[in-house]
């Protein structure tokens, strides 16, 4: 295992130091330290943060390999910083046995690239009508942990409470796509003057937020964890802080397109803006910002979406919901929260580490600590190209748009996967 020396890198912002990587651990910091037989690597000018976690990836394989793969999504991650990802359940066959998360956590590992954590279905197919293998999957070589049926709601109650009381036992999560389907039949984007404007159904921000509002009761009656997918609406926050002023066990994300783009997106009839939930209103996403800063969402997710062509190159009615965000989600960190390192560690590397449990990650680069971390130059700015993507899929909706940041360098474990903004393998 090769050796690697980074000398002058501010770490999560401090000032600048040294940083010996040896037998994949952080051997060493410092100012002035000398290793001759390491590979030397300039860090003036980048920040070291821990490697990147991903709470709510989707990987596509098994089932949908044209749209992305195990291996073509981890070398997305690895490019975007991250160092784990946790791959969501929704492929073909669904990830709701023991035998398919297995399989997606091997491929993870074959890849090489990042840690895959397979999240595991709540629901048998995703249907909403019986629990799946929650404690098999638990006990596989996968250790799920996390279980989400994230694209479609959860939306019986006796069954939510079941599902709570369930992974209590081993300290699992629940991770709720939060939609209540009788007030989103046939919805196309946000309902609200923008829909009407456009004569599109709208998706009213009241079905998600009835959901968390209901989850969170539950959680609070059953005394489990309960994590709340991709929130998008003021109203959220407001219910998502009451209840952590109570002691709900409740953690919550926000996606970087809801945290930059609106519902003004829609009016191109660009499918590339066409999400689940939608994109919001300018008052949502200052919201969303300021419960970002605040604490009460406590990480960034990317529920990165991949898409084949056809998918998505249709009509807005037709088109599949979901965006790329692997390879971007970093930038858009940084556009909307400015050079807060420590923040931006908090919520993209520590906090979802926590949550997920995965040992060895969330940890800032220091003597002893495994070298999970991912090197940033704050001062790069970059034109995103689709074509330039690793993702199999270009429904990107930062498409010519120029974001700050550039990650120049990814290890894993003292392995670098990603080295001058190119990955290695």
């Amino acid at each position: 295992m090769t050796a690697y020396l980074i000398k002058n890198v501010s770490v999560v912002g401090a000032e600048p130091t040294d940083l010996l990587i040896r037998d994949g651990v952080v051997a060493e910091t410092g100012v002035g330290l000398d290793a001759p037989e390491a590979t030397v690597l300039d860090g003036t000018g980048l920040v070291a943060l821990p490697g990147l976690v991903d709470l709510h990836t989707h990987l596509r394989e098994p089932g949908r390999e044209d749209a992305e793969t195990v291996e073509s999504g981890s070398r997305a991650a690895a490019l975007g910083g991250y160092t784990a990802v946790c791959a969501m359940a929704n492929t073909s066959p669904v990830a709701d046995t023991a035998g398919v998360v297995e399989q997606v956590w091997r491929l993870g590992r074959e890849a090489g690239l990042v840690d895959v954590q397979p999240i595991g279905a709540v629901t048998v197919g995703l249907a909403g009508e019986r629990l799946a293998e929650l404690g098999a999957m638990a006990d596989s070589a996968a250790r799920v942990r996390i279980f989400s049926d994230d694209g479609h709601c959860v939306a019986d109650p006796k069954l939510m409470r079941r599902a709570l009381e369930y992974v209590k036992a081993f300290d699992g999560i629940i991770a709720q796509h939060a939609e209540e389907p009788r007030l989103t039949e046939g919805a196309q984007m946000h309902e609200g003057e923008v829909s009407t404007r456009l004569g599109l159904t709208g998706w009213p921000a009241v079905a998600e937020e009835a959901i968390i509002a209901r989850d969170v009761l539950l959680a609070e009656h059953v005394g489990s964890r309960l994590h709340v997918c991709h929130v998008s609406t003021a109203g959220s926050v407001e219910v998502l802080r009451h209840a952590k002023a109570r002691g709900v066990k409740v953690t919550a994300e926000v996606t970087p397109h809801h945290l930059l783009l609106t519902d003004e997106k829609a009016a191109s009839y660009d499918p590339v803006y066409k999400v689940n939930p939608p994109l919001r209103t300018d008052a949502d996403v200052a919201a969303l910002r300021a419960a970002l800063a605040e604490g009460v969402i406590d990480i960034v997710a990317t529920d990165h979406a991949p898409h084949a062509v056809e998918d998505k190159e249709c009509e807005w009615a037709y088109a599949r919901p979901g965006m790329l965000g692997l390879e971007t989600a970093l930038s858009i960190a940084l556009d909307v929260l400015g050079p807060q390192w420590d923040l931006i560690a908090e919520r993209m590397s520590r906090a979802p580490a926590r949550i997920a449990g995965l040992a060895g990650h969330g940890l800032d680069p220091a003597p002893g600590v495994p070298a999970n971390l991912t090197l940033v130059d704050p001062a790069a700015r970059r034109v995103i190209e689709p074509a330039e993507l690793a993702s199999r899929s270009r429904n990107t909706p930062y498409a010519r748009m120029t974001l700050p940041g550039r990650i120049v360098a990814t290890f894993l474990r003292g392995e670098p996967t990603v080295l001058d903004g190119k990955a290695v393998r």
